[in-house]
C-alpha cells in the first residue's frame, strides 16, 4: 500500500473542507505573525491608540530601561515589553472528542449545463478515518461500479445509493443511505458526510490557484468521450510530462477513465490531484491568495454542498488536520486486487467485492497502527493461527527452504514451500489470501520488509492463508541472523 505525502480532508470534496480550513489558516497565519513580531520586540496596538516604538535590549531585567522621549510618543519601560497573557481564539476549534471518527466524501455527477433538481448518482466516494488521539488518518477510495446491496432496496452499483436515498426520501437523504451502504457492505461505520458537485471544485480551485497546479502525467491519456457540462461529450488529451493545469483541466485529469486501469487509475489520479492542489495552496503565494479569498468563498459556497457537519465541526476538523504529520496519513483504494469483474443479467459490467481481502485493506488504510511493537504484532498474529506457504520467486535454488528454516528458528510454522510459476526476481513481498492481516504484518516486521509489501493474494497459488514470495533480497535478511 502506498503511503504518499500529506493530505487530509481534501479530494474532489476538498472544496467544502477548504471553507473551514481557510478560515483556520487565516487566523493561524495572523496569529503567527503577531507571535513572531512579539518575539522580536514589536507590539501591535489598535489604530485609535497612540503608537509606541519598543526596542529590545540585553540589559538585565532588574534594571529599568527608558527610551528617549519623543514628542507625542509615550515613554516605554522594560515592563511594557514583557509578554502579557492572550486568549487563543482557536482554542474553541480544538477537536475535543478522543474517539475515532469517519467522514464520507461524495462528489455527485451533476451537469451544470442542465437545469435539473436531481437526484444524482455519486461519481466519487472516499472514506476518511481519523484517530484524534494518535494523530493518524487514512483515506480510502471506493470505485463507483462496486456491486453491493443497497439496504432496503436491491443489489446495484454503489454510486446509486445517493440517487436512491434522495429519490425515496430516505432519512438523511442520499448521503445517509450511501453511508449505511458502506457500513453494511464494507463494515466501516460512517459518522459524518460531505457532498459537493464538480462545479464547486472548479470554482474554488480556480480561485485559490489562479496560476494552475503542476501535475506530472505518467502516460498518454486520450479521451474522446469525456462528459461535458450537459449530456454530450468532448475530447480530452494529456501528454506525458510535468505541466501546469488549471482547475478545469485538473478536474478532467482526475475524472477521465480513458486509461487501461479505468476507475482504478482514476482513483490514483484523484489522490494525486488532491495532494498537488493542497501543496500549491500551502505555498507562500498560494496561501496568501487563499487568505484574500476567504470571505468571498465562504459566502459563495455556503449553499453549494450538503453535510451533517456543523460549521464548528468543520473548523475543528480543519484544526485537527493541521496537527497530523504527513507520514501518519495512509492512502489506499479498492482496485483490481480486491474485486472480481462480473457481468450482471442485464449485461452491465460491475466489480464484485472480495470482502475478505477488503478487510485487509481497511485495516491497513483506515485503522493502521504503525506503532505496535513486534511482540504486540506477534500476539495478534498468533490469534489468527494462519497457515503459511513460502514461495521461491527467484532463480536461486533452495531459497524457499532456507527461508522456511529461518522462520522455523523464530517459532514460525511453515506449512509448505514451493516455486512461483514464473520467477520475477522482484523483492520479497507477502500475500494475504484469507484476510489474516496481522500475520502478514507480523511477518513483514519480523523480516524487515516494508509494510506496503503486504498485499492481498488473488493469484490462487495456495490454499493456505499467507504466501511469502521471496526475492533476491531475502539473502541479506537471512544472512543478518
Amino acid at each position: 500500500m502506498r503511503i504518499p505525502g500529506w493530505l487530509f480532508v481534501v479530494g474532489l470534496a476538498v472544496v467544502v473542507l477548504f471553507t473551514g480550513l481557510f478560515a483556520v489558516l487565516a487566523f493561524n497565519v495572523a496569529r503567527q505573525v503577531a507571535i513572531d513580531a512579539g518575539r522580536s520586540g514589536i507590539q501591535f496596538v489598535p489604530p485609535d491608540q497612540s503608537v509606541q516604538q519598543n526596542l529590545p535590549t540585553p540589559t538585565p531585567p532588574q534594571v529599568a530601561v527608558v527610551t528617549t522621549p519623543q514628542p507625542g510618543i509615550p515613554t516605554a519601560t522594560l515592563d511594557a515589553l514583557l509578554p502579557t497573557p492572550t486568549i487563543d481564539p482557536a482554542a474553541e476549534w480544538r477537536w475535543s472528542d478522543p474517539r475515532r471518527f469517519t467522514l464520507l466524501l461524495l462528489g455527485i455527477d451533476q451537469r451544470s449545463a442542465v437545469n435539473e433538481p436531481g437526484p444524482f448518482r455519486s461519481d466519487t466516494m472516499m472514506i476518511i478515518s481519523v484517530d484524534p488521539v494518535r494523530k493518524t488518518a487514512g483515506v480510502l477510495s471506493i470505485p463507483r461500479d462496486l456491486w453491493v446491496t443497497i439496504p432496503g432496496f436491491r443489489q446495484a452499483r454503489i454510486n446509486t445509493a445517493n440517487y436512491l436515498g434522495d429519490a425515496n426520501a430516505y432519512p438523511g437523504g442520499g448521503p445517509a443511505l450511501a453511508a449505511e451502504t458502506i457500513r453494511q457492505n464494507l463494515g466501516v461505520p460512517i459518522d459524518k458526510y460531505l457532498l459537493v458537485n464538480f462545479d464547486v471544485f472548479i470554482r474554488v480551485v480556480g480561485t485559490l490557484t489562479p496560476n494552475g497546479v503542476e501535475i506530472c502525467v505518467q502516460e498518454v491519456i486520450d479521451d474522446p468521450d469525456y462528459p461535458d457540462a450537459g449530456y454530450g461529450t468532448i475530447a480530452v488529451h494529456f501528454d506525458p510530462g510535468c505541466q501546469i493545469l488549471d482547475a478545469e483541466r485538473l478536474l478532467q485529469y482526475a475524472r477521465t477513465r480513458a486509461t487501461q486501469g479505468s476507475d482504478f487509475d482514476r482513483a490514483d489520479r484523484q489522490q494525486e490531484v488532491m495532494r498537488a492542489v493542497l501543496n500549491e495552496v500551502l505555498t507562500l503565494g498560494g496561501l496568501s491568495n487563499a487568505l484574500a479569498q476567504v470571505p468571498t468563498l465562504w459566502t459563495e459556497l455556503a449553499g453549494s454542498f450538503k453535510t451533517n457537519l456543523t460549521l464548528d465541526e468543520i473548523l475543528q476538523m480543519a484544526t485537527l488536520a493541521g496537527e497530523i504529520n504527513q507520514d501518519d496519513i495512509h492512502f489506499g483504494g479498492i482496485d483490481n486486487l480486491y474485486v472480481d469483474l462480473r457481468t450482471t443479467t442485464a449485461g452491465d459490467q460491475v466489480l464484485v467485492p472480495r470482502l475478505g481481502v477488503i478487510r485487509t485493506l481497511v485495516e491497513q488504510v483506515l485503522y493502521a497502527q504503525d506503532d505496535l511493537s513486534l511482540a504486540e504484532l506477534r500476539q495478534r498474529a498468533e490469534s489468527e493461527n494462519a497457515t503459511i506457504t513460502v514461495f521461491n520467486n527467484t532463480d536461486i535454488l533452495g531459497l524457499a527452504g532456507q527461508t522456511r528454516d529461518w522462520l522455523t528458528g523464530r517459532g514460525i510454522a511453515v506449512a509448505a514451500i514451493d516455486n512461483t510459476p514464473d520467477q520475477t526476481n522482484v523483492d520479497t513481498f507477502i500475500q494475504v489470501y484469507t484476510g489474516k492481516i496481522w500475520t502478514g504484518r507480523y511477518l513483514a516486521a519480523l523480516m524487515g520488509i516494508p509494510a506496503d509489501r503486504v498485499q492481498p493474494g488473488g493469484d490462487g497459488l495456495t490454499a493456505n492463508d499467507i504466501g511469502i514470495m521471496v526475492g533476491p533480497d531475502i539473502q541479506s535478511i537471512l544472512g543478518s541472523g
